[in-house]
This record gives structure tokens, C-alpha cells and sequence, in this order.
């Protein structure tokens, strides 16, 4: 009876270290309860919009399902980014669909922090240990978001970021977008692979985050930085823009950006028409 008893413990201790930490959202393990079991391949489930993911000495395998809790047709359309941790190292990383992998990121790669997106029906993650002599300095972290294509803007941000957008698209940014704001460009500033655009607000409609700040106490005007890819060759230009776009790992990306008077004046015919999403006071 008592060796029962003790096998059972030491079968649920393994499972504690494997798996110390995991939610719907979020996962962390140890890739230590794999040792003598090198080719070891354990599944992991998330099921949330966003979260993480932290593999402490990586070793054998793990397949990381990412599915939201609800299933619809608009699942199919599910894009997926991941950012990895400028200390993530140990492991490659493959999009895995029905045994069939393909190379997403490379060890030598993660440390560079980059977004890397893909469709949900690519297919899970599969992350494979890289085999070193010493795995305690190493440890896989990364962060994941998921954009439904049904909001026009953000699929048009994963996919054809620089492609003008539609009166339709304009008119659903406004009501869906992460944040919807009105003002003027003040500054481009060109980064690594991407712009970042100084704006300053005199009205936000919406904000998901703070993504602009006050300017000074008392003052009716904000201030913000929105990023585009570099490839979009955004520039400086006079006038007032109504800027819409997503919030990805923390960071404003460009969706929808028409000058002002375009978007009014597309706007107040769609409310003729009675086709506009919803409403949005323009006084």
C-alpha cells in the first residue's frame, strides 16, 4: 500500500514540473522532466485572445495549440503573431500542420524580439529543443496576440500593410479599431524595419491602451507615436487625419489613416444611406 501511495506522489510531482504554471492563457514548464526522455513531445492548449509562454530548459519537444474557446467560420480567419523575449534561446520554432513542419524562427533569430505572424490554419507550433552540452542558461519565451480578419484594418496590417484602404474598411476601423483618433502628423522618424509617426490628437473617440498622453495638465490635446513598416514610406503632411489601428504587444500600428474631411464626408453619405456600423459624434 504504501509503495502505491508513493508511486502516485512521485507520478504527480512529474506532472507538477512539467507543467508549474498554465492557464487558458498563459504556459510555463520545464523541459528538466524530459532527462532520459529526450524525444519527448508534450501538447499545450491556450485558448485566449493573448498571452505567453515560458520553456525553462528545453529539451525534446513541445506542440503549442493555439485555439480561442468559441469555434465559428470566422475562426478560419484568425491571424496569429508571436514575439519572442530578446533572451529567448534552446529551441527552433515550426508552424506543424498534420506532421508537416515549416521553419518560422530559428534559434540564432529569436533574440531579435520581432513580430512573426502566420494564419491559425497553418497550423500549432512546434518547438523543438536545439541540443546543447549546458541547457541551464538557456529558456524559450515569447508573447502571442490573436486579430480576427474580420476587422478589415488588422488583417490589412498582417498582410498588405500598405495598401490603401476601402470605404468600408474606413467606416468598420472606426467602429472596431483598437483606437480611433483625430489630429495632425508632426514627425516620421524611420527605425529598424519600421516608422514611427509622432501625432498630435485634439480628440480621441477610443483608446484600447493609453496610446496618447496629455500634452501638459489642463490641455484638451495629446500626444502619440503610431508605427508603420518602413516599406510603407509614410511622410510628414499638413492637415487633419483621422488615425485608426491595432495595439500589438503593447505597441499603436497604423490601420485606416484618411484626411479628416475625406472621412466626414464619406461618413454623413453612409448615414444618408443608413449603411454606417455605427454612430460616431462628428460635432
Amino acid at each position: 500500500m504504501l509503495t502505491s501511495v508513493l508511486l502516485l506522489f512521485l507520478l504527480l510531482c512529474r506532472t507538477c514540473v512539467s507543467q508549474y504554471s498554465s492557464d487558458q492563457c498563459s504556459w510555463k514548464g520545464s523541459g528538466l522532466t524530459h532527462e532520459g526522455h529526450t524525444r519527448d513531445v508534450e501538447q499545450v492548449y491556450l485558448r485566449c485572445s493573448q498571452g505567453s509562454l515560458e520553456w525553462l530548459y528545453p529539451t525534446g519537444a513541445i506542440i503549442v495549440n493555439l485555439r480561442p474557446n468559441t469555434v465559428s467560420p470566422a475562426t478560419a480567419r484568425l491571424s496569429i503573431c508571436i514575439k519572442t523575449s530578446t533572451d529567448s534561446s534552446g529551441t527552433n520554432i515550426y508552424l506543424d500542420r498534420n506532421g508537416r513542419l515549416r521553419l518560422l524562427l530559428r534559434e540564432e533569430d529569436q533574440a531579435q524580439g520581432k513580430v512573426h505572424c502566420f494564419g491559425i490554419q497553418e497550423g500549432a507550433l512546434f518547438i523543438e529543443a536545439v541540443p546543447h552540452m549546458d541547457i541551464s542558461r538557456r529558456i524559450t519565451v515569447f508573447q502571442y496576440e490573436l486579430f480576427s480578419d474580420r476587422l478589415g484594418p488588422q488583417a490589412h496590417l498582417l498582410s498588405a500593410p500598405c495598401k490603401p484602404c476601402t470605404d468600408a474598411e474606413m467606416l468598420l476601423a472606426v467602429c472596431t479599431n483598437d483606437f480611433v483618433a483625430r489630429g495632425s502628423i508632426k514627425k516620421v522618424e524611420q527605425e529598424e524595419e519600421r516608422s514611427s509617426v509622432t501625432v498630435e490628437i485634439s480628440r480621441v473617440y477610443r483608446q484600447k491602451i493609453h496610446v496618447f498622453v496629455p500634452t501638459a495638465v489642463r490641455t484638451r490635446s495629446w500626444f502619440g507615436h503610431i508605427k508603420m513598416p518602413l516599406q510603407c514610406g509614410v511622410r510628414s503632411a499638413e492637415g487633419d487625419f483621422l488615425f485608426t489601428g491595432t495595439v500589438r504587444f503593447g505597441e499603436a500600428w497604423m490601420g485606416c489613416a484618411p484626411r479628416y474631411k475625406d472621412f466626414l464626408q464619406l461618413y454623413r453619405e453612409a448615414q444618408q444611406q443608413g449603411i454606417n456600423p455605427c454612430h460616431v459624434d462628428t460635432d
